[in-house]
């Protein structure tokens, strides 16, 4: 995941580019004199700038061009080219335990977001896998911490909280359930906001939590987390998914939300744990994986399977 703007001063240009789904935020716009300007953020434009885009996720821009390209296509956008495929529940499970130990490299502590849902339990399952040793020296020397660490956040006695515990419990995490009251909430909307850059209703209500948790994710040292993010647009996994009457649908809708997913849960977990200056990594976005996990054949995504609430291959995880 990456956002950047790469000056060339011996061929006086730039070179600015955005990573595949749009995990990273990143942001356009121009002056009244047709300067051009990109920021991580909306606010550092809205005094200079009369125009603000988001700057394409999976694209780039080459000054010399002047052109935006999109550098991000994938087979898998056309259902014609996954139909036939035959699902391999192998290689889905190799290809997120790849995906999970990659987002483990770091040279600060990490911890995991542990809502006690399926998505955030299998990562957090994966991660406490790998956790006791560091992956960046092919797991030559301990981790930074001895046993991996679990954060859920909600108000006293939710359900969330409780079977984030238990899960917890499962997995043998160092689990941290974080409280807030309905003033709190109520009272960090306006931070939330600004934080944001977003007025959606789903979109604050959502990050509410998340930016409350990272403040005290934050104050215990954990830099780093991972998250769930991701999965639910890959596998079909929202109620309303249930109804879509075939398979071609079925994919094709999965395809907008993940091309849309910018906007929403990726703009929720990147500035909602930015704020307090923890880094949050989604394993499901991977490129790798979702190579792996959008060739499934869609006919096994739909509900139907035997399954209830979540599409199987999320389950077969």
């Amino acid at each position: 995941m990456f956002a950047f703007a790469l000056y060339d001063s011996e061929q006086d240009a730039y070179l600015i580019g955005r990573d595949h789904i749009g995990i990273i935020p990143l942001y356009m716009g121009h002056d009244e004199h047709g300067n051009f300007y990109v920021a991580s953020e909306m606010k550092a434009l809205v005094p200079v700038c009369r125009t603000i885009k988001e700057f394409p996720a999976g694209s780039y821009l080459w000054s010399k061009d002047g052109e935006i390209r999109e550098y991000y296509q994938r087979d898998w956008f056309d259902y014609d080219a996954v139909k036939d495929n035959v699902t391999d529940k192998n290689e889905l499970r190799q290809a997120l335990e790849e995906s999970v130990k990659s987002h483990l490299m770091s040279d600060v502590p990490y911890g995991v977001l542990l809502s006690g849902g399926l998505d955030s339990s299998v990562i957090s399952a994966i991660t406490k896998k790998f956790a006791a040793r560091r992956v960046e020296d092919q797991e030559r020397s301990e981790a930074w911490w001895p046993q991996l660490h679990s954060f859920a956040v909600g108000l006293v006695g939710s359900p969330d909280l409780k079977a984030a515990q238990e899960v917890a419990n499962h997995l043998g995490t160092v689990h941290h359930e974080i409280h807030f009251t309905v003033q709190e909430g109520l009272d960090a909307i306006r931070d939330v906001i600004y934080h944001i850059e977003t007025y959606d209703v789903t979109t604050i209500r959502a990050s509410t939590p998340m930016y409350l948790m990272s403040r005290k994710i934050k104050a215990m040292g954990i830099k780093m987390v991972l998250s769930g993010e991701g999965s639910d647009e890959v596998f079909g996994g929202y109620l309303y998914f249930h109804k879509a009457p075939n398979a071609k649908e079925l994919h094709e809708e999965t395809v907008r939300k993940l091309q849309a997913l910018h906007m929403f849960d990726c703009a929720r977990a990147n500035k909602a744990m930015s704020a307090w200056g923890v880094e949050a990594r989604v394993p499901f976005l991977d490129k790798q994986f979702l190579d792996v996990a959008m060739r499934i054949n869609p006919q096994d995504k739909m509900c139907g399977n035997g399954q209830n609430g979540k599409a199987y291959p999320a389950r077969m995880l």
